[in-house]
């Protein structure tokens, strides 16, 4: 009995996944502290470039640090572990570091320079961006559930002339801090020979003191020179840490050489709790709301490139329902960041590209790096060594990040196709207008004080017309054809672009409604061609029933074993079941399941193959799997065949607008009332 004890035990070891998996306690401190370690140079440098560009003081600023690392923790801890069930689960439970998101910075300095700029304080403004971050956070919060729907509004055009925009735009934000006190720029001030601080008017870029812009382009210019060194020369954990390693060497540096102070280290407590509106009561503005909005909906899609990315590495299938739980934990985090001080949170790619290069792919970890995280923001004197920071270190360093942004943003676009002219108008556009402001920030003093939040920035001008442009030209009007394929996020293709689409972009297009089998890819496409969506799918279920024997069961065999369903090369078949309760299956039921697919291949030659579309519970499955092992081979060939077509049917409707108005009107009003 004891022995069978035992036994069980492994058998249940062996079935924990390595997400869930709980590592020894100074392996998680191990691995926690470095996530905190590829994550500090880039949680900090967010409170550090919008107390700069506001003008706040050393103390708001120690504060500002406090309060983000201390909030980066519990955020990080939501969406690792995760609580609720159901539509209002919150957390997704991956390997998920959370920070606050650098697309948010330049708005937020322009809602604080537009308050300023109206006669209110450096701390005004901050209480402003602050009750913008909360109305966002939770809007964030309640329109996650739906938030699949809007994907299509926020293709990679107009996601990538964003993330592009953005870099671009942050650029002269590094720029002012590596040209701080030398040029009055966005800083407001400049240091004369005497080192006495001389306020100047905003936006006056004449050089004040050359001497000073030469040493300040050394430190810049040596931080980054040693940032690429790194990435360059260096391999693993040192590559993940190049920037840490650049601002403490170049920070270092101006301290022998008597340019970086820590005089509030002493001053600093050792010990220092975060409180709630700390700075005063949030103040609300609709202009700023809806700025800070459209960073948030920025945010979605960018949490759900990591989310997709995570489950990718860990070999977690992620569904909807955890997108939903991954940006709802956003946003609870983000309004939690409103109280505490703090700004809004996503997911840090940094931190998912460490869990790929470590493969420690345990959440715990994150958990564990939170821990950290809440600890070091209960430390003010730490706090304090970072505000020491040198403004043009730190600018080097922001020059290397925001430019890593823009990359980012062309690398998305290299999915747009621009042989459609719209989508080169809706780039072009977006990068001028983002440009003009970028380039030219006195211009929104010409608009009134309401107006300034969204003229004041260029990357928030340039969002409302990529969004706005991608609108215009792909969601009104008519006169392009009927649009029969495309996903959320993808552009929608037309019947006419289907009837002239090349073979292998046909195949790309509509290959995995009959698992790539090229044979039926190629009967569909000789059909071509089409009248509508009603022919298109016709051709391909006449290329199902009209194939050989061979060509049947080899499209049977293309689908994979119930019970190997955490494959995910399987990832389309898989979430069709796991929405049925597959992976809740364990025990006697798992067993059940593994002895009936073993038994079903060994009979017939091909794997048990059942639309999870047309089935209400999976014990169904295994009960009705059971029932068709009584089949001859060639009845359970058509019996197979039969849930081929169905599962063709399903996918159909899900890819080809107007495949089945009649299902999609009940699935709206069935959507609308909850049922």
């Amino acid at each position: 009995m004891a022995t069978d004890t035992v036994h069980a035990s492994e058998v249940t070891k062996a079935r924990v996944h390595p997400v869930d998996e709980v590592l020894p306690a100074p392996r998680l401190a191990a691995y926690g502290f470095q996530h905190v370690l590829a994550f500090y140079a880039g949680a900090v440098l967010v409170p550090i470039l919008v107390s700069s560009a506001l003008g706040l003081t050393s103390e708001q600023l120690i504060h500002l640090i406090n309060a983000d690392l201390f909030t980066c923790g519990i955020a990080s801890i939501l969406q690792a572990v995760g609580f609720g069930r159901g539509a209002w689960r919150v957390g997704i439970k991956l390997p998920l570091l959370q920070g606050v998101t650098f697309t948010a910075v330049s708005p937020m300095i322009a809602i604080g320079m537009a308050v300023i700029g109206t006669g209110g304080t450096p701390v005004d403004g901050l209480l402003t961006i602050y009750g913008a971050v909360i109305v966002a956070g939770l809007f964030t919060f309640f329109v996650a559930p739906f938030f699949a729907k809007l994907l299509r509004f926020f293709p990679p055009v107009v996601t990538g002339s964003i993330i592009l925009i953005i870099g671009v735009a942050l650029v002269p934000v590094a720029a002012g801090d590596i040209s701080f006190g030398a040029i009055g720029g966005l800083n407001g001030v400049v240091i004369d020979a005497t080192g006495a601080y001389t306020p100047v008017e905003m936006f006056d870029y004449s050089l004040r003191n050359p001497e000073l812009m030469l040493k300040n382009l050394a430190y810049a210019g040596g931080t980054l020179a040693l940032i690429l060194v790194v990435q360059r020369f260096t391999r693993g954990f040192l590559q993940t840490i190049a920037v840490l390693l650049g601002l403490v060497a170049g920070t270092l540096v101006a301290f022998f050489l008597g340019d970086a102070h820590f005089d509030d280290v002493a001053s600093s407590s050792w010990i220092g709790v975060t409180t709630p509106f700390y700075f005063g009561v949030p103040q609300f503005s609709i202009t700023a709301i809806l700025s800070m909005i459209i960073v948030m909906l920025i945010t979605m899609v960018e949490t759900t490139g990591d989310a997709y990315a995570t489950g990718e590495i860990v070999g977690k299938r992620v569904r909807p329902s955890d997108i939903s739980a991954a940006i709802r934990a956003d946003g609870l985090a983000t309004t939690l960041g409103g109280v505490l001080n703090s700004f809004p949170y996503t997911a840090f790619a940094e931190n998912v590209g460490l869990v790929r290069l470590t493969q420690v792919k345990s959440r715990w970890v994150v958990v564990a790096a939170g821990s950290i995280m809440i600890i070091l923001g209960l430390l003010p004197k730490a706090a304090a060594i970072v505000a020491g920071i040198p403004h043009p270190v730190l600018g080097g360093a922001a020059l290397a990040l925001f430019a890593a942004v823009a990359v980012a943003g062309i690398q998305t676009l290299q999915k747009v196709d621009f042989t459609d002219h719209r989508n080169g108008i809706v780039v072009g556009t977006t990068i001028g207008a983002a440009g003009l402001i970028t380039g030219y920030g006195a211009i929104a003093g010409a608009f009134p004080g309401w107006a300034q939040i969204f003229f004041g920035s260029g990357i928030t001008l340039g969002a409302i017309v990529a969004i706005g442009l991608n609108l215009l030209f792909f969601h009104t009007g008519g006169g392009h054809g009927q649009a029969v394929a495309g996903r959320p996020g993808v552009s929608l293709v037309t019947i006419e672009q289907t009837n002239t689409m090349t073979r292998d972009a046909f195949a790309d297009t509509f290959g995995d409604l009959v698992q790539g089998a090229p044979w039926a890819v190629d009967a569909a496409f000789a059909a071509r061609p089409f009248e509508d969506a009603y022919a298109l799918r016709a051709a391909f279920q006449d290329a199902l029933l009209g194939a050989t024997e061979e060509q049947q069961l080899e499209l049977l065999r293309s689908f994979p074993d119930l019970g190997s369903l955490q494959d995910t090369a399987h990832a389309r078949y898989a979430d069709d079941h796991s929405v049925k309760g597959l992976p809740e299956l364990a025990g006697e039921d798992l067993d059940d399941l593994n002895e009936l697919t073993t038994a079903f291949e060994q009979k017939f030659g091909f794997p048990l193959v059942v639309s999870a579309a047309d089935v209400d519970r999976y014990e169904k499955v295994i009960a009705h799997g059971w029932t068709r092992l009584a089949n001859s081979p060639a009845a359970e060939k058509a019996a197979g065949l039969l849930e081929v077509a169905k599962i063709l049917n399903h996918r159909f409707n899900e890819k080809v607008a107007d495949a089945n108005p009649i299902a999609a009107a009940k699935a709206a009003i069935a959507a609308e009332y909850g049922h």
